[in-house]
């Protein structure tokens, strides 16, 4: 015990300290959570460099990505709880030393195996780094008032880390090495560690807490199935065996263990947290948004790339106005939440995504980027970081601290899930719609066009449901 007490101090800042080091603490957070996000995109942009210095076979090469997505989308629940049991802090502090080694190993890497296995313990770190992260915000500012402006950073750091990581992707790429890509992550956990030793408070969930060991393997081997499913079914096929299999796995242990969540004495996923209205509505809506969010990107690198005949740095540097709009977006959300509760800006967020989204149906390779695709990822980038503002602070709403870390998992993992399965959808749409044939050189560009109108009614179908399940703000 007296060499934990060492490593990591359990003794928590006065609550009577300065609103300055709480707004100090914010940051740290933040960075964490930017380093979440960010590598979940940044070595797209350096995924064909790394192909040819690793020698990786076009059928394996995505697991550079997924293999990331699928570690951090099948351990979130358990990740949570675990940070409830341990110490949120601890289960910081842990979760980025262990993605500062991964980071290490995996740019140091020189085969695909070693790499894959790298981008797994990274996503298997934010597993446990993100929720507890989520719970530190929600626990640090109770404060309505500072909580929504909080929640408005926390949501503006979340939507721009994505075309962050892009844009740094392409400059590591161009002008270093697609191993820059591993190694940024090291300076930015290290950063946050110091930073957390001092300015985030220890906390844990009361009593003594169980590992209900039977519903981890349900959940992890049914969101694992869940997300190969989605894989499988872009390399395999949407009708092959392997895809039926694992999509039927996924969906029986998934049943299983919600059934047990009713029964077991202490629930990894304590079910009141999905049956609340309001959190409900917003898990829904952010979930909605990454539905058609998350696999926009991917398209717009390939329309980027082959469409446009952009370089990588260019790529990357093409999400600027995504990232400027997403800021904008979350401060004013942020700032509006206390006095207009959450219902208008998830809808409206949701709808101006949506109208942004609809612009990039007009998008050809005659238009050009800044008469068609700035603006329009402007308009959508605006939506988007309302709506993560408005939803994250919803999600959470209402909880008990013993649930904090858990509900942060919750939250992440329906960030994590929604944006695979809309990957996987609007690739399917893609090649329906002939987008292959754009994807080898073709002028087409009906694929494109038929997967960013799924996008837009995607989020148009979230604010829908968002604003018939929320109460309206007294």
């Amino acid at each position: 015990m007296s060499s934990s007490r060492t490593l990591f101090p359990l003794s928590p800042p006065e609550p009577s300290s300065s609103g300055a080091r709480r707004w100090l603490a914010l940051v740290v957070i933040c960075l964490a959570q930017l380093l979440v996000i960010l590598d979940a995109s940044v070595i797209n942009v350096a995924l064909p460099s790394a192909q040819l210095d690793l020698h990786l076979s076009d059928a394996t090469r995505h697991w550079g990505v997924t293999s990331y997505l699928l570690a951090l989308g099948a351990l979130l629940l358990i990740g949570g709880r675990v940070a409830d049991v341990i110490g949120r802090r601890r289960a910081f502090m842990i979760g980025l030393a262990g993605f500062a080694v991964c980071s290490v190993i995996g740019g140091l890497a020189t085969s695909g195996a070693l790499f894959f296995a790298m981008r797994a313990g990274q996503g298997a770190s934010a597993a446990l780094l993100a929720p507890a992260a989520l719970s530190l915000l929600t626990l640090t500012f109770t404060e309505p008032a500072e909580r929504g402006q909080a929640f408005g950073v926390y949501g503006a750091v979340s939507g721009v880390g994505v075309a962050f990581g892009m844009i740094t992707g392409g400059v590591l790429t161009q002008y270093t090495s697609w191993r820059w890509c591993m190694f940024i992550a090291v300076p930015l956990a290290l950063a946050a560690m110091a930073g957390a030793r001092w300015l985030l408070p220890e906390s844990r969930a009361e009593g003594r807490v169980r590992y209900d060991v039977p519903s981890v393997l349900m959940v992890t081997g049914g969101l694992a199935c869940l997300m190969y499913t989605f894989t499988a079914g872009e390399t395999e096929g949407w009708s092959a065996p392997l895809t039926c299999g694992t999509f039927a796995a996924a969906v029986a242990l998934l049943v299983l263990f919600f059934r047990r969540q009713r029964h077991v004495r202490d629930p990894l996923l304590p079910l009141h947290l999905v049956a609340h209205r309001t959190r409900a509505a917003g898990l829904l809506a952010v979930g909605f948004g990454g539905l058609g969010i998350t696999g926009v990107f991917l398209l717009l690198t390939f329309y980027f790339q082959q469409a446009l005949g952009y370089s990588a740095l260019a790529c990357g540097m093409a999400y600027l106005p995504y990232t400027a709009g997403t800021i904008a977006g979350s401060s004013l959300s942020g700032r509006l939440l206390p006095r207009t509760g959450p219902r208008p800006l998830l809808t409206t967020g949701l709808l101006v995504a949506a109208a942004g989204l609809a612009l990039l149906v007009r998008a050809s390779t005659h238009g050009g980027y800044w008469g068609g695709i700035a603006p329009a990822l402007l308009i959508a980038s605006l939506g988007v970081g309302a709506m993560f503002a408005a939803g994250s602070a919803t999600a959470l709403s209402g909880l008990a601290e013993r649930d904090a870390g858990v509900a942060g998992a919750v939250f992440n993992c329906s960030i994590e899930i929604s944006g695979a399965l809309g990957t996987a959808l609007l690739a399917t749409v893609f090649a329906a719609a002939g987008g292959q044939r754009t994807a080898i050189g073709h002028t087409g560009l009906d694929g494109y066009h038929t997967a960013f109108a799924t996008a837009a009614a995607l989020l148009a179908t979230g604010a829908f449901l968002a604003n018939c399940l929320l109460r309206r703000a007294p």
